[in-house]
């Protein structure tokens, strides 16, 4: 009898999803196809996303695994859900991918490095400790001794690992960083006004005994006149002299006694150099830096590599020659590798080298083609970074994954888009599904599907306020993303100024030298106006205002970054950066304490009768280290439950219920100007906004709170863990503290605000960047969201292309004057 064939899924099914803020939803995300899901921040997208899909998407899979191999994992809790049917193994790509560290570059993050290593180490010329070179030969991969035709010597040729500059391939001077830390001799005597008895010699202040001071006396140097009255020689004293033994009378400045004792000499520069060898941890450092400066390594030229790795020539060149080709360049070089190899070796090349053009194939699809393998990863943007993360995962033709995308347009120009769109179609092609959390309209409409949060954030949000195909949510009245999707809607929030009076209050100008693929620059910026940075990506902004203009600004009359000509501040006497990076790293920092709120309602509640008549003072209300914090979790609202040999299980702690706070703290009360009560941990449960109209009577707490109000963060609670924040909030947290300061002298940057942020939101944004300009800021901002270009007064616009195509300003002004310009990428769009 034939078996009845029955159809499969077409969904996933969720039932009675209540992670976050989730208010008990059910939903039907279509397999095999691509689902948005929209909302302003806030609303529940990320809950849904990540917290319910992918949670138990990847949960479900590794739960198939050993339990020997799930206790090396870290794994999701289980999502708070009645039933989640059909769902494949799932894979998330996050918003934020980590700042990598010093060691890390482009080549390293994406395994290109690695085909590379391989092909130097097996298919190259090495050369023989006596320095001739010895042709290809199958002998290094079989791991035979290698003999030199001129010399006779016998040698071993290097493994890959011995080409690596984390581990064998090191440059001894630099240990593979590239850079080296040099004394910078202008921060040792800041003020020359001063006498070396007066603390001139900062060094001698902070990281030495103050006795220097008396052993230079003893060698020559006058110290009780303004340093800069000094002799050449005496000041050469200071910075360089001999570290001689000096017999010096002392006074214990406690005790008053009196002795003497042989003191080595250390001059100000071995002081410096004396504390960095002994820097055990990050506050030693913090000591010692300001007496840093950074420098390319002398010996390895900042290619990390040692003179030995740097040997072995491969078509002519050598590895590190390699790496600073960007990565179009190196996959047609890499393309001709295989013939110059001889016959005999040819199936090892192209296997090697098909490795490398597998990989290199998707980055250079996503637009990254730019970039060089020893570019220093820490220098990449948020989304350059993410398009790393989406290559690895995507190069692996893989069937039936569900892939979760967190805001995957950060970083992408317009003109980028389409490259992430393509790579989108390939996954669902190959029988994936694809769902992505994202706010630009652009990336939006290439949905099969969409699923709308709202309708507001917070309490306020956590339901489904439309689904349908892209056509059905244009039409459908309750949505809040429809009027942008159709173009209905302008976002013109401020008056633009107009041309003539661009430049009113002055300007800021830069000159620079060519650095990465950026070509000489002189670029203006008008000051207390709204300028906005434009082009593709790895056209060059990043390198234009945060490694430029920003340092620049910052040198305050000390040296200049090297590739920075010259720079005319205009009058802007501090330069401050609000970037997307994470706020604290770990969990006992929340926005009250992040906005300083926290410490104002301990000592309200110390001054309640009950906190008096128990002798609480304001310290004991400190869920970190006040005698009121809950036992059981020690102030960090979780506990992690110790399973044996399954992985570690954080829960929310079962006596505090998350609320930091032991039985004790519920029993102080505190009564509003309204008359109503609350207690400390009551109040930390409150959203901002809440917390508001609770805390009446209490005029600072207020103040603080409406500005968090004010930036659109109103939905956040109080107990909010920073480290969770998305870009976009963080940004505008890092803004509280200035919001209500005279600006007049202040820069602000801003690198992609717009990430994780709604239409609606964007215009909350535009008005906060107004309220800044009003208090007589001027506000620079690197975006590819069009609606914050068009609210801008002035553009810079990078390009026309990325990398070697790229690196120059296309065209500066207004909107009109950049939409005018035939070669404006950005212009085309606008």
């Amino acid at each position: 009898m034939k078996k009845e064939k029955k159809n499969p899924p077409a969904h996933i099914e969720v039932r009675g999803a209540r992670v976050h803020n989730l208010k008990n939803i059910d939903v039907d995300i279509p397999l095999s196809q691509i689902t948005a899901i929209a909302g302003v921040s806030g609303s529940g997208k990320s809950s849904l996303a990540l917290g319910v899909l992918y949670s138990e998407g990847s949960r479900r899979y590794l739960e198939a695994l050993s339990t020997y191999t799930r206790r090396r994992m870290t794994q999701a809790e289980k999502a708070e859900v009645e039933a989640v049917n059909y769902i494949p193994a799932a894979l998330a790509l996050h918003q934020r991918p980590a700042i990598p560290g010093v060691r890390s570059t482009f080549g390293t993050s994406t395994e290109l490095l690695n085909s590379l290593r391989l092909m130097f180490s097996r298919l190259a010329s090495h050369r023989c400790p006596n320095g001739h070179y010895v042709e290809p030969s199958m002998n290094v991969a079989a791991e035979k001794e290698l003999v030199c035709p001129v010399c006779g010597a016998h040698f071993y040729g290097p493994g890959a690992e011995e080409l690596a500059f984390n581990s064998g391939g090191a440059c001894p001077t630099c240990s593979g960083t590239g850079i080296v830390r040099t004394v910078d001799e202008s921060t040792l005597v800041p003020d020359e006004n001063l006498s070396i008895d007066e603390g001139a010699v900062k060094p001698w202040q902070t990281l030495m005994w103050s006795l220097m001071k008396d052993i230079a006396r003893e060698m020559g140097v006058r110290t009780d006149v303004p340093f800069k009255e000094l002799t050449p020689k005496e000041r050469d004293i200071v910075f360089n002299g001999p570290a001689v033994k000096k017999n010096i009378v002392y006074q214990n400045q406690t005790t008053g006694a009196t002795g003497d004792m042989n003191f080595t000499y250390f001059n100000a520069k071995y002081t410096v150099e004396n504390a960095l060898s002994r820097v055990k941890d990050e506050k030693g450092m913090k000591r010692v830096e300001k007496f840093l400066k950074q420098d390319v390594c002398p010996d390895c030229h900042g290619t990390r590599l040692s003179e030995a790795a740097r040997a072995p020539r491969l078509c002519g060149i050598s590895l590190a020659d390699a790496c600073q080709m960007t990565l179009s360049e190196l996959d047609d070089w890499v393309s001709g590798v295989p013939a110059w190899v001889p016959e005999a070796m040819r199936p090892m090349a192209e296997s090697i080298c098909d490795s490398f053009h597998r990989v290199a194939r998707r980055l250079l699809d996503l637009g990254l083609g730019y970039l060089s393998l020893d570019r220093a990863a820490s220098t990449l943007s948020t989304g350059e970074r993410q398009r790393m993360q989406l290559a690895r995962a995507v190069r692996n033709r893989t069937t039936g994954v569900l892939y979760v995308l967190d805001e995957p347009s950060i970083g992408l120009h317009p003109a980028n888009i389409e490259g992430l769109t393509g790579v989108m179609e390939d996954l669902v092609r190959d029988g994936n599904t694809v769902v992505l959390v994202d706010h630009d309209t652009q990336i939006l409409k290439q949905a099969d599907w969409m699923i709308e949060m709202g309708p507001g954030a917070g309490a306020k949000g956590g339901t489904v306020i439309a689904e349908g195909t892209i056509a059905d949510i244009e039409q459908d009245p309750c949505s809040a993303i429809g009027p942008y999707l159709s173009g209905r809607q302008d976002v013109q929030v401020r008056e633009r100024c107009t041309p003539a009076k661009l430049f009113a209050h002055g300007m800021i100008r830069m000159q620079t030298n060519s650095i990465h693929t950026v070509q000489p620059l002189d670029v203006s910026f008008p000051k207390n106006r709204l300028s906005v940075v434009t082009g593709v990506s790895g056209s060059g902004k990043t390198t234009m205002v945060l490694e430029s203009l920003i340092p620049g600004l910052q040198a305050e009359g000390k040296q200049l970054p090297e590739h920075v000509r010259t720079i005319d501040t205009g009058g802007i006497k501090q330069a401050k950066l609000i970037d997307a990076s994470p706020i604290g790293i770990n969990i006992r920092s929340t926005v009250a304490t992040y906005a300083n709120v926290h410490n104002e309602l301990r000592k309200v509640f110390a001054k309640t009768e009950a906190a008096q008549a128990a002798g609480y003072k304001a310290g004991d209300f400190s869920y970190n280290t006040g005698q009121l914090k809950c036992p059981t979790c020690e102030g960090t609202g979780t506990i992690s439950l110790d399973v044996q040999f399954l992985p570690d299980v954080a829960i929310t702690c079962p006596d505090c219920h998350g609320s930091r706070y032991s039985h004790q703290a519920d029993a102080v009360r505190w009564t509003n100007a309204a008359g109503k009560a609350y207690s400390l941990p009551e109040l930390m449960a409150m959203s901002v906004d809440e917390a508001l109209q609770a805390c009446q009577g209490l005029p600072l707490v207020q103040r603080r709170l409406q500005v968090l109000s004010d930036l659109g963060l109103g939905y956040l609670t109080l107990a909010e863990q920073t480290p969770s924040l998305s870009g976009g909030e963080a940004q505008r947290l890092k803004l509280a503290s200035e919001m209500k300061k005279p600006q007049a002298d202040t820069l602000f940057v801003f690198d992609e605000p717009t990430i994780g942020l709604h239409p609606l939101d964007v215009q909350t944004l535009l008005r906060v960047f107004q309220r800044l300009l009003d208090h007589g800021a001027t506000v620079i901002v690197i975006e590819h969201d069009l609606d914050v270009i068009r609210n801008a007064d002035y553009i810079v616009d990078m390009g026309p292309g990325g990398g070697q195509e790229g690196g120059r300003i296309v065209v500066s002004g207004t909107v009109d004057e950049v939409r005018a310009c035939p070669e404006s990428r950005t212009g085309k769009y606008l």
